[in-house]
């Protein structure tokens, strides 16, 4: 008999502290809209998971050109005001893999959004790396 591996875990202070740290400089990147900056920050291909216009599931794979490009057209280039005020719950699934749902206020120009997605990060060397997001109304961009 083959058995499972154990799935319990219990991040560290330093695991939840880390994963902080990751999303704090991945918000001052997307603040700054440095688009570059934050594709260093994903690991490509990149899965998504949406839903498009008329309420379908959709999923795709992006590699770093496309992040770019689409991430470009959906924030602009250059610097602006842009900000965000989030509330993160991590789901540690092992060290090295991490569920995140975020509740998040983005700022830009004066008016407030709302955003609800999560994301899968993963950790190699050390290095936590985005690499599945699931958010609502993407669908169009996939």
């Amino acid at each position: 008999m083959t058995l499972l591996p154990e799935t319990g875990y219990v991040p560290t202070a330093e695991d939840r502290a880390g994963l902080d740290a990751w999303f704090a400089e991945y918000d001052a990147r997307s603040a700054r809209r440095d688009i570059e900056g934050m594709a260093d920050m994903a690991v490509f291909p990149l899965n998504l998971v949406s839903d498009d216009a008329h309420g379908d599931g959709r999923s795709a794979q992006w590699d770093r050109d496309r992040f770019v490009a689409t991430m470009t057209g959906v924030m602009g280039e250059g610097g602006g005001d842009i900000s965000f005020e989030s509330t993160r719950t991590p789901v540690f699934l092992s060290p090295s893999m991490a569920v995140v749902f975020t509740d998040s206020t983005m700022t830009a120009g004066g008016e407030e959004r709302r955003l609800r997605y999560a994301d899968i990060l993963i950790r190699r060397d050390g290095v936590w790396a985005f690499q599945t997001m699931a958010q609502g109304g993407w669908g169009e961009y996939l």
